[in-house]
């Protein structure tokens, strides 16, 4: 069993292998802007292209270690959370943008944690300078030096892994200065912009083969151990529950309207696919200097990486987005649904005869079958 004491013990002695660059004075003359950061799927305003220089773009995580449902049956997992939702919250910025996060970890938490930017160079991605004990803060700034879509996670030593699918990951979104462009260098706009994070999670059971609960993220490190290392997940969900962006919280569009869809999986490979719908512009390793694939089915999410995908939609009605491992999909929860609102086109699709029984004397199932020599 992990204890506040033996982590914060082990992260001390961590502490004292890691050299910290000596403090320097903020030499940057550059203007600031403060980010208020949403929940997913849903992302802060942005400019998708600007013509202002570089800034400080100033962004604040709250670490929120809390017990959450992630399933109709009421299974609990001990949540460790980047301000409370699975994924993180979505940073944008622009290339050449500098990142200056305030990483807070309440004293009301019981362990130490960290954070690892992909997107950032040098320290461990950060994760060598962040280090927070209950009751601390850090402040940590990195320049955008590449565009793209990367992942962030908690990274402890020792408790990488853990921390990871007990929900602390997030993406940072680095577009650049002059917008997305294709192939031809032709600017692609998006009218929305959604953010699916992905989580494998490995709930513990007990003789009778009932999922388990625990009283703190501590008391339940040993057997979620010991599950994880089996590398079965027993959920792999979108935005940390089964039906988190389902019926009433479905994604929303219009007929007409393009919109980019962000998945990040911070620990194993994804396959998203649009049930109807397509990929008409792909990033599907998320970096924005590659011309963007395009009109893909499905598409391939490396794990520790975030992807993005660009649709149009061209009709009404509700889209299944899935991870096109179907088990994945229709039995352990990984299935969003996008809700779109239009006029439906019959040059695209047509019923031409509804279902009904099949006529006397014509083709059934029942008729030899057609030979050929």
């Amino acid at each position: 069993m992990i204890t506040r004491r033996t982590a914060l013990m082990g992260a001390a002695v961590a502490a004292l292998l890691v050299a910290t660059p000596a403090s320097a004075a903020d030499d940057l003359k550059l203007p600031r802007q403060a980010v208020e950061l949403v929940a997913p799927p849903f992302v802060h305003p942005h400019e998708q292209a600007t013509r202002q220089g570089p800034k400080i773009m100033e962004f604040k995580l709250t670490i929120k270690e809390k017990e959450v449902v992630i399933d109709n049956a009421g299974t609990k997992l001990q949540a460790m959370t980047f301000d409370g939702s699975m994924p993180g919250p979505l940073m944008v910025v622009h290339e050449g943008d500098y990142v200056e996060l305030t990483l807070v970890n309440p004293e009301t938490n019981a362990m130490p944690h960290n954070i690892d930017f992909h997107s950032a160079t040098g320290g461990l991605g950060g994760g060598a300078l962040t280090r927070v004990n209950p009751g601390e803060q850090t402040v940590l700034r990195w320049k955008a030096t590449r565009t793209g879509t990367f992942v962030y996670h908690c990274a402890p030593e020792g408790m990488i892994p853990w921390h990871v699918v007990s929900g602390m990951h997030g993406t940072v979104m680095v577009l650049p200065r002059d917008g997305l462009r294709d192939r031809e260098g032709k600017p692609l706009r998006y009218d929305r912009i959604y953010y699916v994070g992905e989580n494998d999670f490995y709930i513990p059971k007990d003789g009778n083969g009932k999922y388990k609960s625990y009283q703190t993220p501590g008391a339940a490190f040993a057997d979620t151990t010991e599950v994880m290392r089996k590398l079965i997940p027993t959920h792999v969900v979108f935005n940390g529950k089964v039906g988190a962006l389902t019926g009433k919280n479905a994604m929303t569009a219009k007929v007409g309207e393009s919109v980019m869809i962000v998945h990040s999986q911070a620990n194993r490979d994804s396959r998203p696919h649009l049930i109807g719908g397509h990929g008409d512009y792909v990033w599907e390793t998320g970096k924005f200097i590659n011309p963007p694939q395009k009109d893909l089915e499905t598409w391939f999410i490396r794990g520790g990486s975030a992807g993005a995908a660009l649709y149009t939609f061209r009709q009404p009605g509700i889209y299944a987005y899935v991870s096109h491992n179907l088990i994945e999909a229709a039995e352990l929860g990984a299935t969003a649904h996008f809700k779109v609102e239009g006029e439906w086109n019959n040059d695209l699709m047509k019923q031409v005869q509804p279902a009904g029984p099949i006529p006397p004397g014509k083709s059934s199932a029942a008729e030899p079958a057609v030979r050929t020599r």
